[in-house]
């Protein structure tokens, strides 16, 4: 029985949506398993043979109008390998080179030579390679027009058309059973001519139209929120389509207000306006009053307002006017006769609340039920767009991440408004979708605390699995599971699992209290995809249940692909990711906080304490992942098993997971910590509420004592980390490679634990993405803010002080921020009396980014920092960033920025299954030693944005997207929030 516990996790999946999160990073981090880093010193690599050379530049250019930023694609076109490659070009002005990354930037008069570097001199047949430089100039800027790569010209890589739906208009409504006309317009480059323009609704096509004007008339429109788009084909096959509108129809005759979210200021006047969704018999009368909320908002124009059977679509105004004092949200509902009422939130702020109003206007597109963020359960999605492969590898998967940003982000609407409920609702959805029901988790009851675990080891490369269990290798005694039991009844663990297909694309079926219900289940699915060591990309994952009955996959199940067994059992299984629940411990602090301020902390005193219950459990992210004692644990059997709490490392690492058998009569589960601590997954913030603020007091007999604990450890971890510049390097382990293996000779220690410069994956390496550096430093500065903490404020004195060195803001406002990170060297054995200096840790950037996410993020850590030091200088830098974020890159549904995805190329990837094993996907896709990424995941090709993939596999230029992620848009608004609360 042992043995069927083990065939759970062998190598339970690298967690929180962060496995090749570099999507986010802009030909960065998973593109980097293609092209490595950037800004490396060239090497005297050996041209081509010219006579091979078959290529294509793109280049685009960021102005600013006395200097630009030119990123260039270089596209190999031909049949053979380019290894190594020079490209030359010329300006007509003069543009004056300043620095260039990505290989060697030179320039004669006008003549510009790049030289590859290092990590991007081979590029495959298909494939691309990037690089960039700053120039300077006066005068015009025209773009060069002829590029030669290894003294071979090449094509002008052939840019995809514009596609723009002009109709209907962003927020529209109509009546259920009418037509929403739709039209687009297109234009092609190169001549190429437009051959066709495709008009959707989300991912189903509704028809097409070959002539220009392009129109479509969308018949029997059912009701619901829709996101509608345009896609355009020329006629070289390229295409694009446009940025998604979101509209609404409704069930039947309905007044129509916009906005629904409206911000006005003290004293000030605002406007929203009110239509008609359909053509009325005659005129219909409407009323506007607040029906609810704050007294200090009125209406002082448009009380009464008439629509006729001619101007039924022209919206009328209705003013509000906010009083000189007072602050709060109100709601003004407009009414009819025979029609639906519609409603709009209008807050009170501050006279100077510009950043207020910024996080509402912000906040009003995410949570528009039009705009695609959420499903029609209020789940939020990993992105609007369906087509994205990072961590979750399809757009419309979810995570626990995304989960606990909308925690964050409802809170900071309480804030801003004084309403709670959007904050006590978000709480439910968590509740009753991604923390698993006791239906879910039925056999606990059967966990035995001195044998949490069968053990396997894990591998390097997915080729090593499945791993085989040995019930040889000791393991040691869970510490904390039966105070957990006492102070909560119950044998169920309170976490999020970590990743969940939420509209069921996949097809397993897992629902909650659902088990391989199929294709046919309507309810989010769980799934998990990570299992076969640190290697193991997304692009190489095989998806599977939570929970698996053998019902997919082979003849047993997915399960004999990740451990050897002799025997298999129906089981159930779940892994945590530590960051996203403490990351709502931290949002729940700020919102009980908030909330009392207001008067209304009773009203999420019960959601406020399930988040001390969530931080409870969230100590299974403290141990060894076999509960063996902590440091210098060598050899399967000879490192120690742990007893009492001495196979603790108290720090956050990678995951905890637990599982069991699906018959409950089978009598077995099993629990697992993770011994990979990853500095970008730390949360002080959230350590020093469980250990310190009465209202987040875990209930367990040593909890609120575990949480001191790490606080104190997690602190002195940055610190160990911290390179000479001031970067935080990757962490620490407690099994070297997964198996306990012996490390190099010389390898540093923190507690025992041996420093890992990419903890837990390698491809890219986890250490190389400065979003986890402004992540873990945002929660640092909350810490430092609310304690004063002088060795958080030392660790953050230098971090700034490097960050913003790295930081420049263009007199336009645009920015770049770090992307990739390079490290060398190792940190200093930790010494906690005298700590090291670690003048042998050393961090370069590689290349940088406008990355709206991560700028957010990294502007919070700046504005948090700067209000409890002072600092001048990070004040201004995180204002800089809101506003060119705010002035740049605004757009219909967010804040966004376009991404080349060169790491596109891997669609078309072998996929590692053992010889002979054979099974299939629910839809039916074969899994065998012939899977690639798409083959098992079919359901991309008729995805409205595949055209765009199918043309780079076949050769064409890497194709570029404008992704609206989820956690990144709330991000935003949260950083906006939060400069608007520490300095309005």
């Amino acid at each position: 029985m042992l043995g069927l516990r083990g065939s759970a996790p062998g190598t339970p999946p690298p967690l929180g949506g962060h496995r090749g999160r570099g999507t986010r990073r802009l030909l960065t981090a998973l593109v980097a398993a293609l092209s490595l880093p950037l800004a490396m010193t060239a090497i005297g690599s050996t041209p081509a043979r010219a006579a091979a050379v078959q290529c294509g530049v793109d280049y685009k250019t960021n102005d600013w109008g006395s200097g630009f930023t030119a990123d260039l694609t270089i596209t190999n076109r031909g049949t053979d390998p380019l290894d190594g490659w020079t490209l030359t070009y010329g300006y007509a002005g003069n543009q004056t080179l300043t620095s260039g990354w990505n290989g060697t930037w030179t320039q004669s008069g006008r003549t510009v030579t790049v030289k590859n570097a290092a990590h991007n001199g081979s590029i495959a047949p298909g494939a691309a390679a990037t690089t960039g430089a700053n120039f300077t100039y006066s005068g015009s800027n025209a773009a060069p027009t002829v590029f030669a790569v290894n003294g071979v010209t090449c094509a002008g890589a052939h840019q995809p058309p514009i596609t723009v739906l002009s109709a209907p208009a962003p927020g529209a409504v109509f009546t259920a059973g009418g037509t929403i006309p739709m039209a687009a317009t297109a234009a092609a480059a190169d001549g190429a001519g437009i051959t066709k323009v495709e008009f959707y609704s989300d991912t189903t096509l509704l028809g097409t139209d070959t002539t220009s004007p392009y129109t479509f008339d969308y018949p029997n429109a059912p009701a619901g929120d829709h996101s509608l788009y345009a896609k355009a084909y020329d006629g070289q096959g390229a295409s694009a389509e446009s940025t998604p509108v979101g509209v609404r129809v409704v069930a039947g005759p309905s007044l129509v207000a916009t906005p629904a979210q409206l911000a006005v200021q003290q004293g000030k006047t605002g406007t929203f306006g009110v239509k008609l969704s359909a053509q009325p018999s005659a005129a219909v009368n409407v009323s506007v009053a607040r029906t609810a909320g704050n007294t200090g908002l009125s209406v002082t124009g448009g009380a009464t307002l008439t629509f006729t059977t001619a101007d039924w679509n022209t919206a009328q105004q209705v003013t509000i006017t906010a009083a000189a004092t007072g602050t709060g949200a109100a709601t003004f509902t407009a009414t009819a006769p025979g029609q639906a009422k519609a409603d709009v939130t209008v807050t009170q702020l501050a006279a100077a609340s510009t950043y207020d109003a910024r996080f509402l206007e912000l906040y009003g597109k995410i949570t528009d039920p039009a705009a695609g963020y959420f499903s029609p359960d209020g789940i939020p999605y990993h992105s609007v767009e369906t087509l994205i492969v990072e961590a979750p590898d399809q757009g419309h998967e979810t995570t626990s991440e995304a989960y606990s940003y909308l925690i964050w982000l409802q809170a900071m609407y309480g804030k801003v408004t004084g309403d709670w409920t959007k904050f006590n609702g978000a709480w439910d959805i968590m509740e009753k979708y991604m923390i698993p029901t006791h239906a879910d988790q039925p056999t606990n009851s059967f966990y035995t605390a001195s044998k949490p675990a069968t053990y396997a080891p894990e591998w390097d490369q997915p080729s090593q699995y499945p791993s085989q269990l040995n019930s040889n290798v000791p393991v040691g005694n869970d510490p904390i599971a039966a105070e957990l039991k006492s102070a909560y009844g119950t044998d169920d663990i309170y976490g999020m699992h970590w990743i969940q297909d939420v509209d069921n694309v996949y097809g397993f079926g897992n629902s909650p209290g659902k088990c391989e219900a199929g294709p046919a289940d309507k309810g989010p699915s769980y799934i998990n995809t990570f299992q076969r060591g640190p290697q193991e990309s997304v692009w190489e994952t095989v998806p599977q249940p939570t929970c698996d009955s053998f019902k997919y996959g082979g003849r047993n199940g997915y399960l004999d692909l990740f451990t050897g067994d002799a025997s298999y059992a129906k089981q159930w299984k779940f892994t945590n990711a530590p960051d996203a629940d403490a990351r709502v411990v931290q949002a729940a602090y700020w919102a009980s906080e908030w909330a009392k301020e207001q008067g209304k902390g009773g009203q999420i005193a019960a959601n406020v304490a399930k988040a001390a219950k969530m931080g409870d459990y969230l100590r299974y992210a403290m141990y060894d992942k076999y509960f063996k004692k902590i440091g210098d644990c060598v050899g399967e059997t000879a490192c120690a098993a742990g007893s009492g709490k001495n196979s603790s490392h108290d720090l956050l690492s990678w995951y905890y997971a637990w599982g069991g058998a699906t018959d409950t009569s089978a009598g077995w589960a099993w629990r697992i910590g993770s011994s990979f601590s990853h500095s970008g997954y730390q949360n002080p913030m959230a350590a020093w509420a469980l250990s310190s603020y009465a209202d987040l007091k875990p209930k367990s007999a040593t909890g609120q004592q575990d949480w001191t604990t790490s606080l104190k450890r997690q602190v002195e971890f940055y610190r160990w980390l911290q390179s000479t510049e001031g970067g935080i390097a990757g962490g620490a382990t407690n099994s070297w490679q997964g198996r306990y293996a012996q490390p190099p000779t010389g390898t540093p220690t923190f507690y025992g634990m041996y420093y890992d410069e990419a903890p837990v994956y390698h491809d890219p390496p986890s250490n190389q993405w400065f979003g986890f550096q402004a992540w873990s430093m945002e929660r640092v500065a909350e810490y430092y803010h609310q304690t004063g903490d002088s060795a958080a404020k030392a660790v953050l004195d230098k971090w700034v002080s490097w960050a913003l060195s790295k930081t420049t803001v263009h007199p336009d406002g645009t920015y770049q921020i770090p992307s990739t990170l390079q490290w060398s060297g190792k940190p200093d054995t930790w010494n906690a009396t005298t700590p090291g200096a670690n003048t042998g840790l050393h961090v370069t950037v590689a290349d940088y980014t406008n990355d709206v996410g991560v700028a957010a993020a990294y502007a919070k850590t700046l504005s948090y920092y700067a209000a409890k030091s002072g600092d001048a200088a990070a004040k201004t830098t995180a204002k800089a960033l809101l506003d060119g974020m705010w002035d740049h890159h605004r757009d219909a549904l967010g804040i966004a920025v376009p991404e080349t995805r060169a790491d596109y190329s891997r669609f078309d990837e072998p996929v590692y299954v053992p010889s002979g094993w054979t099974g299939t996907m629910p839809n039916g896709d074969a899994i065998d030693s012939a899977a690639t990424f798409a083959s098992i995941r079919s359901f991309y090709k008729s995805d409205p944005a595949w055209s765009k993939v199918e043309a780079y596999l076949k050769g064409g230029a890497a194709p570029t997207f404008t992704y609206h992620r989820f956690w990144a848009q709330a991000d935003i608004a949260l950083a906006l929030g939060s400069y608007g609360d520490l300095f309005e």
